[in-house]
């Protein structure tokens, strides 16, 4: 090689190097870098700021805010030996949430000087839910749904901190997640959050609805602080929420759960529900289209039930202006030997309690038809449901539901995917035949 061409391929690959090391910083800078906050008269631009039934002082708005996002699905254990209830103690800590990336464990927010939220200020917590960082300017994991959460007031901030502050302190170390390489490097974030992260990003336009009091106040409660996108969303491989179908339904990566769309689908999402329907099912857990199960039900036991009626037909409002995801594809034709073993299923396990047509028997069974959950794009929870069995909400409305008895201990696959199919088939339902695969990954996850 000549000494030109030499010092030519060397200045190239310095002048690479160069563009790398500033490409690596430009990356950086937009990771971590704080654009300015919201103005301080921003909370008025949300109709019903920081209001539940009353609002008599912050603590108490606070602990209403607290159980609307569901904080304590993450924050609290739901077992723990060293507590006397064998329950977690409120905010101390949670379980494991598992994750294509590894397990990652929510910390404790009591004001424990040690491992909670004893030592931070106001404004730590406000940087926290809204540019996701410590109070040491540290990178905090989108586990954590800073995502939504960022489109809180700084008024609401402020009650849930001083709600939190008021809770006894648990001096409960707090556990390190449990990570694979490379998501265990924590710098990395900054060029994850480069990519898909916002502090300032608007929340949805309204579009061609009105955008009425009740309707912002729905979105900011749907985006913000109920974050009903975590679930509701599909992710790109690297985690970070989709864009091309919010709020359309996704399976929820590491529960075994399909969240599904909130949009306007006939079927399969709202689109045969009225807003009544809807507020009834966050309130009670029990709508004439279904029940809330696994981690809905959930939200429904440490949160919605709580949500005022205001808020809650905000949100059904602003849910039933959204607009409808594309159609699904239209799907195969049933195997009609397999509809005639899953009829056969169904007459004898099934049809006492969800009736001849697949009509239920409210409050205490629900229909089958048009029901959402039998529908899905993804038959997952149909399956599990089968399978394992399960029971609504407790909920004052409702104290002691009625349950799905398991039928994993007596049913083989074949017979678990021929009376889903079946149920997924019949009285006008159509959707595509649960397979013998699918069967046995959902019981396979459950072991």
């Amino acid at each position: 090689m000549s000494p030109t061409v030499s010092r030519t391929a060397r200045r190239i690959g310095l002048a690479l190097l160069m563009l790398l090391v500033a490409l690596a910083g430009l990356g950086h800078w937009l990771g971590t870098r704080e654009p300015a906050d919201l103005p301080a008269h921003a909370a008025a631009s949300v109709p019903g700021t920081a209001h539940g039934a009353d609002e008599p002082g912050q603590i108490t708005r606070g602990r209403y805010l607290a159980a609307l996002g569901n904080c304590m699905g993450c924050h609290t254990a739901a077992r723990d030996p060293s507590q006397p209830s064998g329950r977690g103690a409120l905010y101390a800590g949670g379980d494991a949430l598992v994750t294509p990336y590894g397990r990652f464990y929510a910390p404790n927010l009591t004001p424990d000087r040690e491992h909670g939220l004893g030592n931070w200020s106001q404004d730590d917590f406000w940087r926290a839910l809204r540019h996701g960082k410590r109070p040491d300017g540290g990178l905090l994991y989108p586990a954590f749904p800073y995502t939504s959460y960022r489109h809180l007031t700084r008024a609401d901030a402020d009650a849930l901190f001083a709600y939190l502050q008021s809770l006894p302190a648990v001096p409960r170390p707090n556990i390190d997640h449990e990570l694979s390489f490379p998501y265990s490097l924590r710098p990395l974030l900054a060029y994850w959050r480069a990519l898909y992260f916002r502090a300032d990003a608007p929340l949805p336009s309204a579009g061609d609805a009105e955008a009425s009091p009740q309707w912002l106040r729905g979105r900011y409660l749907t985006e913000g602080l109920a974050h009903c996108a975590e679930c509701h969303t599909a992710r790109n491989p690297l985690g970070a929420l989709r864009g091309d179908a919010p709020l359309g339904g996704a399976m929820m990566p590491g529960q075994g759960w399909y969240a599904p769309p909130l949009t306007g689908e006939p079927g399969t999402g709202l689109g045969n529900w009225q807003e009544q329907d809807i507020a009834e099912l966050l309130r009670t857990g029990l709508s004439q289209h279904g029940f809330a199960a696994g981690p809905m039900a959930e939200s429904v036991r440490n949160g919605f039930q709580h949500a005022s009626e205001a808020d809650a037909q905000a949100i059904t409002h602003y849910l039933k202006r959204l607009p409808a995801g594309p159609a699904p594809a239209p799907s195969a034709a049933p195997d009609y030997g397999v509809m005639a073993q899953g009829r056969k299923l169904y007459e004898g396990l099934c049809l006492q309690c969800h009736q001849a047509k697949g009509e239920g028997l409210m409050p205490a069974w629900p229909a089958l038809v048009g029901n959402p959950g039998v529908l899905a794009k993804a038959p997952d929870n149909l399956i599990r449901l089968v399978l394992d069995g399960g029971f609504a909400p407790a909920t004052p409305a409702h104290p002691r539901p009625h349950g799905m008895p398991p039928f994993g201990p007596t049913l083989s696959d074949a017979d678990i995917a021929a009376v889903a199919t079946y149920v997924r088939n019949s009285w006008g339902n159509r959707a595509s035949p649960v397979t013998l695969p699918e069967v046995r990954r959902v019981r396979d996850s459950l072991r």
